[in-house]
Parts: structure tokens; C-alpha cells; sequence
């Protein structure tokens, strides 16, 4: 279930992706690489995208 209409994410995703912005503002200042957290949090953004797309074609027939 999205948080508003207008958001693809699921609590988990939004929970997830807070979490990791976290973690890759911590390892910034460190000065420790950040690249792999970034890319899962393109993953999770991609994935709850393409699933909003899919529902969005089923409520236009």
C-alpha cells in the first residue's frame, strides 16, 4: 500500500530507502565509498516504479 496516491512506494520501500540515505550520508562523511547502498536504493526505487506502472495499465481498461 503506497503512502499517498501519488507515490509508488510501499512503507518498507519509504522505510528502506530512509534507512539507507542514512547509512550513505554516514559513510559520505567517513569519506568511505557509497556506491552500492546508491544502487540499491535505484533498485528499490525502479522496482516500486515499475509495479505502479503495471497497476496504472490495469486501471485504465
Amino acid at each position: 500500500m503506497a503512502l499517498t496516491d501519488k507515490d509508488p512506494h510501499n512503507l518498507r520501500e519509504l522505510a528502506a530507502t530512509v534507512v539507507l540515505g542514512y547509512r550513505i550520508t554516514r559513510r559520505q562523511e567517513k569519506g568511505q565509498p557509497t556506491k552500492a547502498l546508491e544502487k540499491r536504493v535505484d533498485r528499490i526505487r525502479e522496482k516500486a516504479q515499475e509495479r505502479e506502472d503495471q497497476r496504472g495499465k490495469g486501471r485504465k481498461k
